[in-house]
């Protein structure tokens, strides 16, 4: 079995599909190449750590026009380049399938299996950036079609791409993502080394998540501000993440509100079983969502969680185990957390069958799942697979 899958996402700072790819990789138990490997890794790493500093190299105001146009330049031939290199990479190593685990495959021969994490470009282009939803407009939708088949993070994507985009349903198989083992109940003692080493109080609650307008985290800002002051003293707002696309409202409410909001920003991935672990909640208020591991993360650490319930795949993933409010509900939302702050106990047990509930997501199960998949493809000519085009 030649599979060969783009791991291009895993070399940065991870965020969902880094994750995924990195995780789903190495739970494997059978090979599977990872796009670029060992030989040309350090190339493209350099090639990434270029890019956005080219302009700079020449001089460019960051400020002026010209920056972002000569920035997109680059890093569109940089795209054509890595694209050119690793079909030629396919087509001297015989591979036979291809797994593109970030929604846009390189154009190439091989047969082409795309994961789908969600469809929130395509349902909601008010919440991206521009230039991804034309990249997912002239790339996206026609890979799609294209593509020998389909993985889906949740049945309520498969639903949406059948009952949205037209997908045959033989062409899609949901394959739920997993959950770390690094994800539970923790000793009071390790909680406690990561909470004094990032200087974080007793009780809080947690938000983790990119700021960007799909997230929400200005609803539970606001609510938030609303609690009585010596609720939010007691109880301050921990929120992990990076700053994103569009994030100037909540930039603007915070800096009115600044009082006990602390910004951790992109935080090691090591940390996030003993943050889950030490927090009171997690909110996760998110408009919409493909799987949301941060959810299933907190709840195997044993935490509660309160989402939405705009989210199915959310409430698919979690069931009964989850508290579920409207997103915008700023009173119901204020509530919860007035609730959970005034409690006498730091914190409240899970039952062991929610926590026995988030073990039912794996890697190792993810892993198995997908290579099943790739074997029943691979197995369904008595020669090859057809050849398509990915893009």
């Amino acid at each position: 079995m030649r599979v060969i899958m783009n791991g291009l996402a895993a070399l940065k700072a991870r965020t969902g599909v880094g994750h995924y790819v990195a995780r789903l990789h190495a739970a494997m138990t059978e090979p599977v190449t990872l796009y670029p490997g060992d030989t040309t890794t350090a190339t493209t790493r350099w090639i990434q750590k270029q890019l956005p500093r080219g302009p700079l190299s020449l001089g460019l105001d960051r400020k002026r026009p010209e920056f972002e146009v000569f920035q997109n330049l680059v890093k569109h031939v940089g795209k054509i380049a890595i694209g050119i290199h690793f079909a030629l990479h396919c087509r001297a190593a015989g591979y036979e399938l291809y797994h593109e685990p970030n929604f846009i495959p390189f154009a190439t021969d091989v047969p082409t299996i795309i994961t789908v994490h969600d469809l929130s470009v395509i349902l909601h282009p008010e919440w991206h950036p521009l230039d991804r939803v034309r990249n997912h407009e002239r790339h996206f939708l026609p890979a799609i079609r294209r593509a020998y088949h389909l993985i889906s993070v949740s049945e309520q994507v498969r639903k949406e791409l059948i009952e949205i985009l037209g997908v045959s349903p033989q062409k899609v198989t949901a394959i739920p993502n997993g959950v770390g083992t690094e994800f539970v109940p923790l000793p009071q003692c390790a909680i406690e080394s990561v909470r004094a080493r990032l200087g974080l109080p007793h009780r809080y609650f947690l938000c983790v998540g990119n700021i960007e307008p799909r997230k929400n985290l200005l609803t539970v800002l606001r609510a938030f501000a609303d609690l009585p002051r010596h609720l939010q003293a007691k109880c301050p707002l921990v929120v992990v993440g990076p700053w994103g696309w569009r994030s100037e409202p909540e930039r603007e409410f915070l800096s009115a509100h600044p009082k006990n909001v602390i910004l951790l920003g992109y935080t090691s991935a090591q940390d996030l079983p003993a943050l889950y672990g030490g927090a009171e909640a997690l909110l996760y208020p998110s408009f919409y969502e493909g799987f949301g591991l941060p959810p299933v993360e907190a709840l195997a650490c044993g935490t509660q969680v309160l989402s939405t319930r705009n989210c199915s795949a959310v409430r698919e993933v979690l069931g009964h185990h989850g508290i579920y409010l409207e997103a915008k509900d700023l009173s119901g939302w204020r509530r919860e957390m007035k609730r959970i702050a005034e409690r006498s106990a730091s914190q409240i047990v899970l039952t062991k069958e929610a926590i026995s509930h988030a073990r039912r997501y794996s890697w190792s199960k993810s892993a198995e799942q997908t290579l099943n998949l790739y074997r029943r493809l691979l197995g369904s000519t008595s020669n090859s697979l057809p050849l398509r085009t990915a893009a």
